[in-house]
């Protein structure tokens, strides 16, 4: 990025900003993809000046000792305001074009949303109503962008509420939709480890795949978080966004083009394709649970009833993947963290070899996105000896292994992509609507259960039904 810009962060004090957007400017910086000239304003409630604000994140971040270190942060600005009073815009928008008379122009402007979703509605209403979304005039409301953070919405009428307001102050270009799983290294690969190389894309169908499996589960509860998880639930806050995500890159058909729009398109199809169940087949779909000790958590209900695992059992729609079921699942508290995507294929090595015995489970495609990020290939093989006997091995590529690192952290990817008006690894709102109406139906027929929720014990692979929903079927979670 070589041009000006400044960028407005909206709970500049948040964890967000303090370890994901700031450490992601800053390695930007260290790398001069930030070009000479840059402004970061942290927008937050606390009576901070510029010097309190820097040393506040120095001391947070331990980076005293490094060298950039002192040059970054002089690019580094505070801005106090309540998000629900106007004093505080009126202050920034003087900031702004205190910045833009330094450089002699109106400046690229990013406004990002660091905030909890309850903040949202709040703070595009006082974007609007001061003017603020429209630059320093001159017609510069071209160069402004938004950017927000998942979870966009509770159900389906809150994302389209929020859809509407979005699109009262902002045009669609401007606006990016921030899951940061699309900015992964190894969430891009997959376009060109399907597309690039063609020993797998005429496998890649329902001939040949007998099953998807996509995890997304971490070891940690709910942490500090308590407050903003509580009543939201995993199904909301990776369902809705990482796991049909997920789900997207291995469904999707090949994009017309490499483009920002021609990749959003594919995506937002294959979204689009998953098969909605009924409220009355919910049950039979989706399992839920919650870690036993979840209730004892700070600032959790002690009655709440959300979710801390769901697994389900998906179909998409299209001549592609007919039938072949996609089982995903998301927890916390689990055995170990992962998040992963294994294509499974059709075993047929029993045709030719079946009176020496097959494995159980034959070629697995997984990918790896976290964590040691990579794609493994697993096939079978002769067991050395002079008896025939097969087992499976597996082909592995890592990024550390292949490249000597692990790529762009995804922040850095996504702030990047930002800067220079790139949304392809942003959700577009027809995206969003077909994955609220899924993730709606879904927690239509919970409420209508009326179930206690089940419990599951901590550092397990979840709820005993979540094993039942892919054995039912003769398959296993691998």
């Amino acid at each position: 990025m070589t041009s000006p810009f400044v960028i407005v962060i909206f709970g500049a004090t948040g964890d967000l900003a303090q370890h994901k957007l700031l450490p992601a400017l800053y390695s930007l910086f260290k790398k001069k993809s930030l070009g000479e000239k840059f402004y970061i304003v942290g927008f937050a409630r606390r009576d901070f000046s510029d010097d309190d604000y820097r040393q506040m994140i120095s001391d947070e971040l331990q980076k005293q000792d490094e060298p950039e270190w002192e040059a970054f942060i002089k690019n580094l600005y505070y801005q106090q305001g309540m998000f629900d009073e106007e004093k505080g815009y009126t202050e920034l928008i003087h900031k702004l074009n205190g910045f833009d008379a330094q450089i002699g122009a109106c400046i690229t402007r990013l406004f990002y949303l660091a905030t909890p979703p309850d903040n949202y509605e709040t703070i595009l209403s006082f974007v609007e109503s001061t003017k603020l979304s429209e630059g320093c005039g001159q017609g510069s409301e071209k160069w402004t962008r938004l950017a927000i953070e998942k979870p966009f919405g509770k159900d389906l009428d809150t994302a389209k509420h929020l859809d509407a307001l979005l699109a009262k102050v902002f045009e669609e270009r401007q606006i990016y939709r921030v899951d940061h799983y699309l900015g992964k290294e190894t969430m891009q690969n997959m376009i060109a480890f399907r597309f690039a190389n063609s020993i797998f894309e005429p496998v890649w169908n329902k001939e040949h795949i007998d099953h998807v499996q996509i995890t997304w589960v971490e070891e940690e509860g709910v942490r500090t978080h308590g407050r903003t998880f509580d009543g939201l639930g995993m199904l909301r806050d990776v369902g809705q966004n990482h796991l049909l995500q997920m789900l997207a890159t291995v469904a999707m058909e090949q994009p017309k083009d490499f483009s920002k729009e021609g990749v959003r398109d594919a995506r937002a199809n294959a979204i689009k394709a998953i098969l909605c169940p009924k409220e009355s087949e919910v049950k039979d779909v989706v399992v839920r649970g919650q870690y036993k000790e979840y209730r004892e958590e700070k600032n959790v209900d002690p009655n709440s009833q959300s979710e801390t695992f769901v697994a389900a059992k998906l179909f998409v729609d299209t001549p592609r993947f007919a039938d072949v079921p996609f089982y995903v699942r998301t927890g916390k508290k689990m055995k170990e963290e992962k998040m992963e995507i294994k294509v499974v294929f059709k075993q047929t090595c029993h045709i030719l070899f079946k009176e020496y015995g097959c494995p159980e489970v034959g070629n697995v495609l997984t990918i790896r996105i976290q964590p040691d990020e990579g794609i493994t290939l697993r096939m079978i093989a002769k067991k050395p000896g002079n008896a025939l006997s097969l087992d499976t091995v597996d082909m592995k590529f890592t990024y550390h292994q292949s490249f000597g690192g692990h790529g762009a952290d995804a922040y850095e990817k996504i702030l990047l992509d930002i800067l220079h008006g790139d949304q392809m690894l942003f959700n577009r709102s027809d995206e969003l609507d077909s994955s609220w109406h899924l993730i709606s139906t879904i927690l239509e027929g919970w409420e209508k259960e009326k179930e206690e929720i089940p419990h599951y014990e901590s550092g397990t692979w979840g709820p005993d039904s979540a094993d039942r929903l892919i054995e039912s079927d003769g398959r296993k979670w691998l």
